[in-house]
């Protein structure tokens, strides 16, 4: 299953859904209205509970003294280690250590409550990969950034959290453009835009982070709407744009080196594929021809991240959003070309 969404086969559902449209996945409950946390719990699949259980060592000799019998008995108990394992499925999760706190699928929505007082969060997506040992959720953020007259940012929040022992709790800020949905992972420079949260911290610090989820994106978004704006202010040519869109898609140190000294032959046929694809993105897109976006440094950012989310091709859907969401490629590569754009906009390079 490439997509590798959750089936579950007691209700013969994917563990999936998504409001009015089928956001990342081709797969799911679509519904019409945004549902409360505990609609979404169960829209999504995720009305399940995980528990820690005891590991033991089995010995497949001594089967209760019958070498054919299938009842294995259990020997020694594994110290300070444990099972999270599924309760609906009895289906094992991951193996943890005795300080690791399961956060139940319950409380990563009551979190998301929490961040803005139950009031005005839209739930959009929500979903579970794998066996259900990782969950995501995407909530829609009642405000707008606004840039130029008409060119509107819905703002989004995800959280996604995991029950194999791998990886925190993490809350992130995500704006989407609503003409093209680019998504754009921007941050204020030596700002993230995401929270991680220990498996170990307690359900009040959790609620703390909460309100920081919060005050994070509050100022990104204010800082956004300016900066923005200002880059539609500022005009870049044809040659400039090719040039930033080379920097903000440098791979390696080597290409650089190679594009800082001039040796545009020696760059490979893929790099040089991407940054053309990503160029004439730029120049043919029908949101790159609006008012805001049209030879603007707000165009320039948006042609690298309008990129990644409506024309690059990626093996499967989690490997897109891993890699626009989770700290992937298209990540990177969009926050290099945001730091560009901002240095840019404000004289401090020049792209000759």
């Amino acid at each position: 299953m490439a997509h590798n969404i959750n089936y579950n086969e007691q209700t013969g559902k994917h563990s999936f859904f998504s409001v009015k449209e089928k956001a990342w996945h081709n797969l799911g409950q679509v519904i019409e209205g945004y549902p409360t946390s505990a609609e979404a719990l169960k829209f999504a699949g995720l009305d399940y509970s995980v528990e820690k259980r005891k590991l033991f060592t089995y010995d497949s000799e001594n089967n209760n003294g019958d070498p054919e019998s299938d009842i294995l008995i259990p020997e020694i108990e594994v110290e300070h280690f444990f099972a999270t394992v599924r309760k609906d499925t009895d289906e094992v999760l991951g193996v943890v250590g005795k300080d690791y706190e399961v956060v139940q699928n319950v409380d990563a929505f009551a979190f998301f409550d929490s961040i803005v007082g139950g009031d005005g969060i839209q739930y959009e997506t929500a979903g579970a990969l794998g066996k259900g040992e990782r969950i995501f959720i995407t909530a829609k953020l009642p405000d707008y950034i606004t840039v130029g007259r008409d060119d509107l940012i819905e703002q989004y929040l995800f959280l996604t959290t995991s029950h194999d022992g791998f990886g925190s709790i993490t809350a992130a800020f995500t704006p989407v453009r609503v003409v093209c949905q680019n998504t754009l992972n921007a941050a204020i420079r030596n700002c993230s835009n995401s929270i991680k949260i220990r498996h170990t911290a307690s359900v009040k610090e959790r609620l703390e982070q909460a309100h920081k989820v919060m005050g994070i994106s509050y100022k990104l978004a204010d800082y956004l709407e300016q900066a923005f704006n200002h880059w539609t202010q500022v005009k870049i040519t044809d040659k400039e744009l090719r040039k930033l869109i080379q920097l903000a898609m440098v791979p390696n140190r080597e290409v650089l080196q190679n594009l800082q000294a001039g040796n545009e032959v020696d760059l490979s046929t893929h790099y040089t594929n991407t940054c053309d694809s990503v160029f004439e993105y730029a120049m043919n897109n029908e949101s790159q021809q609006m008012e805001t976006t049209k030879g603007t440094v707000f165009g320039a950012y948006n042609s690298v991240t309008g990129y990644f989310q409506n024309v690059k091709n990626y093996k499967d859907d989690e490997t897109k959003v891993k890699s626009l969401l989770f700290g992937g490629t298209a990540q990177m590569r969009s926050q290099k070309a945001f730091e560009l754009c901002e240095d840019f906009s404000t004289g401090k390079i020049q792209l000759n």
